[in-house]
């Protein structure tokens, strides 16, 4: 018997470990136990994407709650070390680039338990992104490292991380949205809305470089006041946007601009898929977008994604709303950018990770 441990903590650790908890139950020889950090923990961010993506409930769930990222970290570092102990899994995978990653694997790496790093050598070249150093740090200790994509092995390899260690596998994510997909295109989100396909942009925004700053993000909301005249907008407000849009007093003039409360999975791919366009800074965002041939214009100076701005939909415009409004009205005319579908990012990731732990 194999005793695979997954630990996720954030919204998007749900998708990618959906298909991979999906692909081990093949192995009779398979034992799995989900651990829920609790680092997102509201209804919007958690509940409803175990839910709808027809996770178990977790077997554990640690409730660390928000925090500042040392809190956190530590928080999760105090609270999953005795799980471990107890359970004494065989193997355990972490997912992403969330604090609960980093935290889960360095428990794992002093107790000399085998780590498996999902989604492993993304790198943006970014170390003021929290993300960035939780990825560095994460693929140093992991025994498996399964990347999305090959820039990814050339990453681990420039770092000096052992060939026999790296596995391409494909993207997990990619897994999730494939599957769901149909389940998706029966969300009423458009009609609710009423919305027409292709005739609407859908935006998020959550990252403390667009969002934090209030003059940043004054400018970024007359943006797409804007171009909202050309184009409604449908923004599905993240927690952290919406406080920071209230503490700095930002107004909107244009009732073509929709602000929402975040949405669920399902109806966000529904939103994704039929828009003309998607705004964003989020990493999962650009690989979704890639896949369902959206134009996507990301509003970041670097990606831990580039195999979606070399072979994707993708364009990262910094923080110029310039560019930004010249990139829709490229889109609007019929010139955005086309893109292909990566290697590998064809809904088997799950299984090729799954037939890896057992082999």
């Amino acid at each position: 018997m194999i005793h695979v441990l997954h630990v996720v903590g954030a919204r998007p650790n749900f998708m990618k470990v959906a298909p991979v908890l999906d692909d081990l139950r093949c192995y009779p020889q398979v034992r799995q136990t989900l651990v829920h950090t609790g680092q997102h923990y509201d209804v919007n961010m958690s509940d409803v994407f175990f839910q709808q993506l027809g996770l178990p409930a977790p077997d554990f769930n640690l409730e660390v709650g928000s925090g500042s990222h040392a809190q956190q970290t530590a928080q999760i570092l105090a609270r999953f070390e005795p799980v471990v102990l107890e359970q004494k899994p065989d193997v355990v995978l972490v997912y992403g680039d969330v604090n609960s990653t980093v935290a889960a694997a360095l428990v794992c790496a002093k107790l000399l338990i085998p780590v498996g790093h999902v989604e492993a050598g993304l790198r943006s070249g970014d170390r003021t992104m929290p993300e960035e150093i939780n990825r560095l740090v994460t693929d140093q200790i992991a025994d498996y490292l399964f990347t999305p994509s090959l820039d990814g092995n050339a990453n681990l390899a420039r770092e000096g991380v052992g060939a026999e260690k790296i596995h391409f596998v494909g993207n997990v994510m990619i897994d999730t949205l494939i599957r769901l997909l149909p389940a998706a295109e029966q969300s009423p989100i458009l009609d609710t809305m009423r919305l027409a396909p292709s005739g609407y942009g859908l935006v998020t925004l959550h990252r403390p470089s667009n969002v934090d700053d209030p003059e940043e993000l004054s400018a970024l909301m007359g943006a797409l006041d804007e171009l909202a005249i050309r184009l409604p907008l449908v923004f599905p407000v993240h927690p952290r946007t919406r406080h920071r849009i209230g503490a700095a007093r930002i107004g909107k003039s244009n009732d073509q601009l929709h602000l929402i409360d975040p949405v669920s999975y399902l109806d966000f791919i529904a939103l994704q898929r039929g828009a003309r366009f998607v705004i964003t800074d989020s990493g999962g965002v650009q690989e979704e977008t890639t896949w369902l041939g959206v134009p996507c214009l990301t509003l970041r100076a670097n990606t831990e994604r580039p195999v979606t701005v070399t072979q994707g939909t993708n364009q990262l415009l910094g923080r110029d709303t310039g560019l930004l409004k010249a990139a829709v009205v490229q889109i609007l005319e019929g010139r955005g950018k086309q893109g292909t579908i990566p290697p590998l990012w064809d809904g088997h990731a799950g299984e090729r990770i799954a037939a890896i732990l057992v082999a």
